[in-house]
């Protein structure tokens, strides 16, 4: 619905839309503006009250023979602040009213003037607890969408250098920032990306990112190996943008989505980059062997176990030595979940009881339960092993894709030995291998299809090219 000129009908009619006499945080006030009546809108606690009351004394000097014909001759030249914007449709109105942006309605003026001198509540920018590095830089993300586009544009001073806003959600409305380079993105996919977005017809992202991701890639839900890299972390997102990749930024989310992304880009960390080459390397394969590690050893031990005459003679040290209560395969199933109701417990336990809980925790659940008869010291040794390593890579999703992929094995191999450690085997490299990015091409690229220039680039870590 267009606005009218008519102040008195278009108060009237945003009163009722509004509800200004129960929304308490919804500010009006009525002034006067050169001989003309004027009213102004604003949310309480997200506009600088500062900057609005000087605009507010400027337009008291105004004399009625200075006044426009029109509202693009007054933002021209009475309203010297930041950024100013004309909307005549209604909705349009209350979307930007409702981000922050303070809304000027004048008698005559079939426009309205919308002034951005908005503020939000932000946290300090600070390194992200889970994508910490021992070098390099120390800030990350936060919920506030102009404060990261900021940390991007602050490492990427390029003309080419492009973000795109644009909104989802019927009722949130909610801010989504498009970034990537000309000349080095992928054009289908962004064409894509971006059509997709416009498309969604959702009430709210109300989890912001996980609930962007799965309109966009609503398909083989099944598949637990993430099709989306996650980043708190400035850098890694410029330098992703840098490699050709889109990063998706969402307001009121403190990260970003990197796509497309294959596992290798999922298992990439920054720590990798800010040691020289040699050091770099051997991070990133060590992590790549304890990723491998993680979803094997428990499985290939319970084999082991199950069939002691295979096991050479230099390791019959790993065989149970104190006699088992429980069947080691529910022991490593209890395990596999008590880890995870811990894991929750320390997520919502208050960090000044952190501490004594996890020494009485550790004590329980080590040493009482091994002399109860629950578990064997062999199980929890490799279940803790298991747990910490789980920690070596900073993808949750990918955590908990090798923890399902591992349960599966664990199942499978008790169930039917050699040839169940195999069948889950299989299933585990199906999984990755069928799997495709949102661009639709190949999970693990550059192993399917071979590229061996690749392929180097992924597994050490080189120079960077200097001209």
């Amino acid at each position: 619905m267009k606005l009218s000129s008519d102040l008195n009908q278009t108060m009237a009619r945003f009163h009722q839309l509004l509800d200004v006499q129960t929304n308490f945080d919804i500010v009006y006030h009525t002034l006067t503006i050169g001989g003309k009546q004027a009213l102004i809108y604003f949310v309480d606690g997200l506009t600088k009250d500062e900057v609005l009351l000087r605009i507010m004394q400027g337009f008291a000097s105004i004399q009625p023979d200075d006044m426009p014909d029109s509202p693009h001759g007054f933002s021209k030249k009475y309203v010297p602040y930041g950024e100013t914007g004309l909307e005549d449709e209604e909705s349009q109105i209350l979307v930007s009213l409702l981000s922050g942006l303070s809304c000027l309605l004048i008698d005559g003026y079939d426009k309205c003037i919308t002034i951005d001198c908005r503020t939000y509540p932000a946290r300090g920018v600070e390194e992200p607890e889970k994508d910490k590095v021992l070098r390099g830089s120390r800030d990350g993300f936060v919920e506030t969408l102009i404060f990261n586009t900021a940390l991007i544009r602050r490492r990427i001073r390029d003309v080419d250098f492009t973000v795109e806003i644009t909104q989802a959600g019927e009722r949130s409305h909610t801010d989504i920032a498009i970034c990537y380079m000309k000349g080095r993105v992928d054009q289908e996919l962004l064409k894509t990306i971006k059509e997709r977005i416009q498309s969604l017809h959702v009430d709210a992202l109300t989890m912001n990112q996980e609930s962007l991701a799965e309109c966009l890639y609503p398909h083989k839900w099944y598949n637990p190996f993430p099709k989306f890299r996650f980043s708190e972390r400035p850098d890694t997102a410029a330098a992703s943008i840098l490699e050709g990749n889109i990063i998706i930024l969402v307001d009121n989310s403190p990260s970003c989505m990197i796509l497309p992304s294959s596992v290798f880009d999922i298992i990439e960390e920054a720590d990798g980059y800010y040691f020289p080459p040699v050091t770099g390397t051997y991070l990133r394969l060590s992590r790549m062997t304890v990723s491998l590690l993680t979803l094997f050893l428990t499985p290939l031990w319970l084999l082991l176990m199950q069939n002691p005459q295979w096991i050479p003679d230099w390791l019959q040290f790993i065989q149970i030595a104190d006699e088992q209560f429980v069947p080691l395969i529910w022991q490593l199933l209890i395990l596999e979940f008590a880890i995870d109701g811990l894991r929750l417990a320390a997520v919502n336990t208050p960090s000044m009881l952190t501490t004594p809980l996890s020494v009485i925790a550790g004590i329980v659940l080590g040493e009482y339960s091994v002399k109860s008869g629950w578990f064997n010291s062999e199980t929890m040794l490799y279940m803790a092993f298991v747990t910490i390593a789980n920690y070596s890579q900073a993808s949750f999703e990918m955590g908990y894709a090798l923890k399902f992929m591992r349960v599966i094995l664990l199942v499978l191999t008790s169930l039917f030995n050699l040839w169940g450690f195999i069948a889950g085997t299989v299933l585990c490299v199906c999984a990755v291998a069928f799997n495709k990015t949102i661009a639709g091409k190949s999970y693990i690229y550059p192993l399917i299809p071979f590229s061996w220039s690749e392929c180097k680039k992924r597994f050490f870590r080189g120079r960077l090219p200097h001209k």
